[in-house]
Formats: C-alpha cells, sequence, structure tokens
C-alpha cells in the first residue's frame, strides 16, 4: 500500500520538499507519495489532520504559518518542539499525532556542511529575528554549546524568547565578537556586516533567493555564507526516516533543487 506524506503551508506551490522527497522516494525504490497541500485557512489544516488521524497520511511536513498550530493539535509533542514553540513534523500513528522539530537538526548540518571550521561550543553566535524560526535556531545552538545572543526589533519577543530558550538578548554591538550571525527574519536585515571579526560565518535561513542580498553581502566581505537550501535538506533527512521508515538514499538533491531554483 502507497505510504503517503507531504507538506502543508499557505503559500505552498513553491515548496522544494516534494522534489526532494520524491526523488529520495524513487532512488529507494519505496512505494511513496510526497505531496504539497494548499492549507489557505485554519479548517483547511484541520481537515488535513482529520485525513491523517483517519489513515490517509503517514504524516507531514509543516511550514508557515501552521507551524504553531501543528504543535498545539498534537498528542504527543518531543521535547524539542515543546522548546521550540512550533513544530514542523507530524507522523500519524493510531489516529494520535506526533509532533517533533527537524529545523534546527537542519541548520546544525548545513553549517556543519558549509562552514565545517566554525566549533559552536562556547562560541558567540547573534540569531536576527524572534518568530518561530528564530525559536528553531535558538533551541538548536545553545544545545550545540554555543552562547546565544538575540538581536531583534522588538525587544519583548527577543527577551521571551531568549528567558524561554536560555539565551540573552543583545545590541548590534554584539556583531564585533561574534563568530556566526544567522538571519531568521523573513526580510533583509539592515545591519552593517563590517562589524563582524574577518573569520565569522554568516547563514540566512532564506532559500529563496538563494544568494540573498545578506549572502550576498558578507560573501562581498570575504565572510563564509551558509545558505537556507542546505537548511533545508537538513531537516529533510529526518523527516524522510520519520515518514517512510529507512534512510534517504544518496541522491544529490541539491544539484535537483538547484535546477528548480534556477528555473
Amino acid at each position: 500500500m502507497t505510504v503517503r506524506a507531504g507538506v502543508a503551508g499557505w503559500p505552498i506551490a513553491h515548496s522544494l520538499s516534494p522534489l526532494i522527497h520524491t526523488a529520495w522516494l524513487s532512488a529507494a525504490g519505496l512505494d511513496g507519495a510526497y505531496a504539497a497541500h494548499p492549507c489557505g485557512t485554519e479548517a483547511d489544516f484541520n481537515r488535513l489532520l482529520d485525513g491523517g488521524r483517519a489513515g490517509r497520511l503517514r504524516g507531514l511536513n509543516v511550514t508557515a504559518p501552521w507551524k504553531e498550530q501543528a504543535l498545539s493539535e498534537a498528542d504527543i509533542v518531543s521535547p524539542t518542539a515543546r522548546a521550540c514553540g512550533s513544530a514542523n513534523l507530524l507522523v500519524f500513528e493510531g489516529g494520535r499525532i506526533v509532533a517533533d522539530s527537524t529545523d534546527g537538526h537542519g541548520l546544525l548540518i548545513a553549517l556543519a556542511e558549509q562552514a565545517p571550521h566554525l566549533s559552536l561550543s562556547g562560541a558567540s553566535v547573534v540569531v536576527l529575528g524572534a518568530g518561530g524560526a528564530a525559536r528553531a535556531a535558538v533551541q538548536a545552538l545553545v544545545a550545540a554549546g554555543a552562547e546565544v545572543g538575540v538581536l531583534n526589533r522588538t525587544a519583548e519577543r527577543a527577551e521571551r524568547l531568549a528567558q524561554d530558550l536560555g539565551a540573552r538578548v543583545v545590541t548590534p554591538e554584539a556583531l564585533t565578537t561574534a563568530r556566526l550571525v544567522v538571519n531568521a527574519l523573513s526580510v533583509p536585515p539592515a545591519l552593517d556586516l563590517d562589524a563582524l571579526p574577518a573569520d565569522a560565518v554568516v547563514m540566512d535561513m532564506t532559500y529563496r533567493p538563494l544568494e540573498t542580498p545578506f549572502l550576498a553581502q558578507a560573501r562581498a566581505r570575504g565572510l563564509t555564507g551558509v545558505d537556507g537550501l542546505a537548511m533545508l535538506i537538513g531537516q529533510a533527512r529526518p523527516s524522510f526516516e520519520a515518514l517512510f521508515g529507512v534512510s534517504p538514499p544518496d541522491v544529490d538533491v541539491r544539484a535537483l533543487a538547484l535546477e528548480a531554483l534556477a528555473s
């Protein structure tokens, strides 16, 4: 019987997740399907969850704006998803919803791949933003041993996030000693990257465009850049294993994704 899974969000037509998971399914020779599920309203999303509870879906990746809703609807929540305050992975088991978050894992994988010289243990890190993406980033980075500062326009949100996850609130002056800056904002940050040390790493969690203005600014300064596509693929790996029961096969899904982005 075909194992059905997918990704839910709005908008969702741009998502590269179906491309990535379908490539892995094909290479693994699995009887599986992974599709995009547009959910423009909360009612749409809840109907999709009802289908999962009824056994019509094995599971879902969840993207904006339904990650917090995904967590609140779950019957079983992983410690990571609870700490993040959101879930990007739902698995349906016997009518119950199990929630997890693999975003932080994806971030760490991206850093390991594209900035292998960076050691996070004890490193000074600045995360830009205080929304759901920032929360996932901070949770993973704190767990990896980094000293994380949150820089956000609204201090109250930054303080709440920092207090919840063991980080601190910082000002732009923190950039002068940062080993890593992670942009978790949905818009390009207005920051002067000249303040960063020469060996700093800059990461943007966005992958459309792949080379964001923020990354381009960093690379122009000779800094190491880490892109959001590496994070997307990194978070997809444990998702695939949870949804289909096997590790992803060795396929160059990044090349496929780059081709799709170019077109």
